[in-house]
């Protein structure tokens, strides 16, 4: 899984489609992820200590990777994610960095 949690992602297929998102949680050995205010769901709750009122709370579910894409920092467009090795100055030991596609542009 090549994403991680805080990227910016697109939705590329599904109800959101074109939507934009932080990323919040990953799950990755079920190969999904939890994005900020897409797939939301509504939750039927009764009263508790902590909510107290209960009642209708909305959520976001989870969605499958595959059906998000990275959005590309430099053209703030959907971009595929690649690999390549660097050398770190500091400990002298190679790296593995995320690349953009599109721009060739390194992703922290």
């Amino acid at each position: 899984m090549k994403i991680k949690k805080n990227d910016m992602v697109m939705i590329i297929a599904g109800n959101d489609r074109g939507k934009t998102g932080k990323i919040l949680k990953v799950f990755p050995k079920s190969n999904k992820v939890i994005i900020e205010g897409i797939n939301m769901r509504k939750r039927h709750t009764k009263p508790t200590q902590k909510n107290p009122q209960g009642g209708i709370l909305e959520k976001e579910a989870p969605i499958n990777a595959s059906n998000v894409m990275m959005l590309d920092p430099k053209t703030n467009e959907p971009t595929r994610l690649g690999a390549q090795i660097i050398l770190d100055e500091k400990t002298g030991k190679k790296k593995r960095a995320r690349v953009s596609k599109v721009s060739g542009e390194m992703i922290q």
